[in-house]
């Protein structure tokens, strides 16, 4: 072992070292290339070089080397106090300005909101006393924690004489927790669907929107800057014209050459190259149902393969006839 591996603090003697140091005690010394392997020892102070003899090295007196050592302890943590002295001072007048943290917007009018009740409680702020317009993108259904909150929120909001519109992907117009939804509503609400939508958006108010800061949602950016409210806005406003409304009137796109308007969505995503895996999570369904939908296109169009579906859905012109 060389000092250049002796991985220890120096003036902390490992068990090596302390061996070295009892029987240098017993002997009266130890010669000096027994301790070249051990650093620690000098560094301790424990071995000292023999005056009368370079090549043998004596023991410091326990008691003696003990004392320089708790000495060099209680001088370092009087250095690290002068130190936290220094730094109180030099950062105590600054602690009047307020520090910057995730919970308080930023000069560009964004700000990170981490865990899901940091998150609600900032939405349910946010809505409190507005009576205006709520827009909002649901991809998916909410979990079933926040759905109960949500729609005492909401319900809430149209009490005050405000508006919700919302969003869907086609997947959500018959699942139960979303059909229930809008049963118990009572006000000017309203929903549509599209094959596809873009991630989770909350627009309150054309005020403040929050969207997703991770995948599992666990974290939120809350955006009150003009321009991107703005955007969002716009994004928003030019789905909804697209989209097929569900509630209160459903309306439901109707077979174009006994092709769905489902498997006019999937046919579109086929020949842009999607994998099944990719064409059921942009339209919110699993993948067996996904391939389940591929089938019947497939047995609709007469097709043998999947290369031969790409030509018969180009062929057949389903795409240039949305219903």
């Amino acid at each position: 072992m060389t000092a250049g591996t002796h991985e220890h603090r120096p003036e902390e003697p490992c068990p090596a070292g302390l061996a070295l140091y009892t029987r240098a005690l017993h002997e009266g010394h130890v010669p000096a290339g027994d301790a070249e392997r051990l650093p620690c020892l000098a560094a301790a102070g424990l071995l000292r070089p023999d005056p009368g003899d370079a090549r043998l090295l004596r023991p410091e007196a326990p008691a003696v080397a003990l004392h320089r050592l708790l000495r060099d302890v209680d001088e370092d943590i009087a250095r690290r106090r002068r130190q936290g002295d220094r730094l109180t001072g030099a950062l105590e007048p600054l602690l009047a300005l307020g520090t910057p943290d995730t919970d308080r917007a930023d000069a560009t009018g964004i700000r990170m909101l981490s865990g899901l009740d940091r998150i609600n409680t900032a939405i349910s702020e946010a809505m409190a006393d507005i009576a205006g317009e709520v827009l909002t993108i649901q991809p998916h259904s909410l979990e079933s924690a926040l759905r109960t909150t949500a729609l005492i929120r909401d319900q809430a909001l149209l009490d005050r004489g405000g508006r919700i519109r919302t969003l869907y992907q086609h997947t959500q117009r018959h699942v139960p927790a979303v059909v229930a939804r809008y049963e118990q509503l009572r006000g000017d609400v309203e929903a549509r669907t599209l094959d596809q939508v873009t991630e989770r958006l909350l627009l309150i108010d054309r005020k403040v929107a929050f969207i997703p800061a991770s995948k599992d949602r666990s974290a939120a950016l809350e955006i009150r800057h003009p321009a991107l409210i703005e955007y969002l806005a716009i994004v928003f406003d030019r789905l909804w014209h697209l989209a097929t409304p569900m509630h209160p009137r459903a309306v439901r796109q109707p077979p174009v050459s006994g092709v769905t308007a489902r498997q006019r969505a999937i046919a579109r995503l086929l020949i842009e190259g999607h994998t099944d895996g990719d064409i059921a999570d942009r339209l919110g369904m699993n993948v067996r149902t996904a391939r389940l939908h591929i089938a019947k296109l497939a047995a609709t169009l007469g097709s043998q393969s999947r290369a031969q579906l790409g030509y018969l859905i180009g062929r057949s012109g389903i795409l240039d006839r949305e219903a």
